[in-house]
């Protein structure tokens, strides 16, 4: 009996994940197979593979300039990236290292900051961008990103398993902060960084809300914005929307699954 219902909990514990596990992948493999069909099958709800995937691949190529949009998701994605991992690894640094009575009441002070919603920033931001020229430039995305909060707030736990040691070692042989923080911390603290290069190269690529306002031609629009689009035409194809998706998702698949390893490791605050 004992040994019974063992199998039982087992058996419950692996149907639950397995159901967890389908309804997570559901939506791209619905996704993938939409793809395959027309717009009036997609419509009708058919979840068998169709015909139409070489005319939906078609029709995107033809109604949407890929290499061009590509380019502009990709340039604002990476750029981003490299900033907020640079300005907030060092905001994460400096709080935990260099300590003084307002560190804290600054620190505090800045994670309040997560508790007011981009709704409420976005006409101060398009004021600050319009004076600043800055209206419909791939810049005016970058910026209002690179001093994150919540990037901050992951480097600088992250730094609290930072062994003092090796610092106090370092200043020992002479070396400044600066080098310091480039060949010791930032190697130690790899992990770290390729979990936070996940999270913000991923919110980087789908951001939607801020480019939609600030991105007003064709010619900086990048893929979200152009999927949107499509989606909201008066007649949607939602082949073409499908086939246009799989592609956006793609590249933050391969960025994940490349980065998977160092990803966990950096979620679990290991250092090596």
């Amino acid at each position: 009996m004992n040994g019974f219902g063992r199998f039982a909990a087992m058996a419950a514990t692996y149907g639950f994940l397995g159901l967890m596990a389908f309804l997570s992948v559901f939506p791209f493999i619905w996704m993938v197979l939409g793809a395959t069909n027309s717009s009036i099958d997609i419509i009708k709800g058919k979840l068998l593979p169709g015909a139409a995937f070489a005319t939906n691949v078609a029709n995107f190529f033809t109604l949407v300039n890929v290499p061009l949009v590509f380019w502009n998701s990709a340039k604002i994605a990476i750029v981003a990236t490299v900033l907020t991992l640079a300005v907030s690894s060092l905001a994460g640094y400096g709080f935990e290292m260099f300590r003084s009575r307002r560190r804290e009441r600054v620190y505090r002070a800045m994670l309040l900051t997560l508790m007011i919603p981009f709704a409420a920033l976005m006409i101060p931001l398009f004021v600050m961008m319009g004076k600043a020229g800055l209206i419909n430039t791939h810049l005016a995305v970058v910026l209002p990103s690179i001093g994150s909060a919540f990037v901050i707030f992951y480097f600088r736990q992250s730094t609290k398993a930072f062994p003092s040691e090796l610092r106090d070692a370092a200043k020992v042989d002479g070396l400044k902060e600066w080098q310091i923080f480039l060949f010791i911390y930032v190697p130690v603290m790899r992990s770290t960084y390729a979990a936070a290069f996940v999270i913000v190269f991923m919110t980087a690529w789908n951001n939607y809300l801020w480019p939609l306002i600030v991105l007003q031609t064709n010619e900086t629009k990048t893929i979200t914005l152009v999927i949107s689009s499509l989606a909201s035409a008066y007649y949607p194809d939602y082949g073409v929307v499908m086939v246009g998706t799989i592609l956006a998702t793609l590249p933050t698949l391969a960025v994940f699954f490349f980065m998977q390893r160092q990803f966990v490791q950096g979620m679990l605050g290991s250092v090596k």
